[in-house]
């Protein structure tokens, strides 16, 4: 996890198309500035980095269900819900699974759990739109390799 970049997934742990599902995995830093301020003595990932770690993590799998043609962007979220901090060093098991696609959108239910408890969930909408240019999709298709993203599902050169 690359929070000065907004890289929040580490790794694609498994991907099914068929099921359009996908686990990914990710390790909150241990020092970070964000921790400096949110909270001091008391550092805690903030709450909308969760919501964009599964946004991300449900964008990589509609990236794959899309063949690397269209890019989801997050539009907006429902049903929210906190259960518990989640702390600098703790390792974020993302799930996300397609409840609906249609009409250039697409909703998905996505959770982060650590050690098999649920800490965080949401249903998000993601509008699907075409790659605004041949060089955002390239950097794309480069960090689908370096999260370890399923060969099977890789465009095709």
């Amino acid at each position: 996890m690359r929070l000065e970049y907004f890289q929040l997934i580490d790794r694609i742990v498994d991907l099914d198309i068929g099921a359009q599902s996908i686990k990914a995995e990710a390790t909150v830093p241990t020092t970070s500035t964000i921790f400096e301020g949110h909270f001091p003595g008391f550092p805690i990932m903030p709450g909308v980095l969760l919501v964009e770690s599964m946004a991300q993590t449900s964008g990589w799998l509609l990236v794959a269900l899309n063949k690397f043609e269209r890019m989801p962007f997050f539009a907006s979220i429902k049903d929210a819900k906190f259960r518990q901090f989640v702390k600098p060093g703790e390792r974020l098991d993302l799930t996300a699974r397609v409840v609906h696609e249609g009409s250039g959108y697409a909703m998905t239910q996505a959770t982060v759990s650590i050690d098999g408890k649920q800490r965080c969930s949401a249903q998000l909408t993601l509008v699907l739109a075409p790659f605004p240019n041949p060089e955002f999709r390239s950097h794309m298709t480069d960090m689908a390799q370096r999260i370890e993203f399923p060969k099977h599902a890789m465009p095709q050169s």
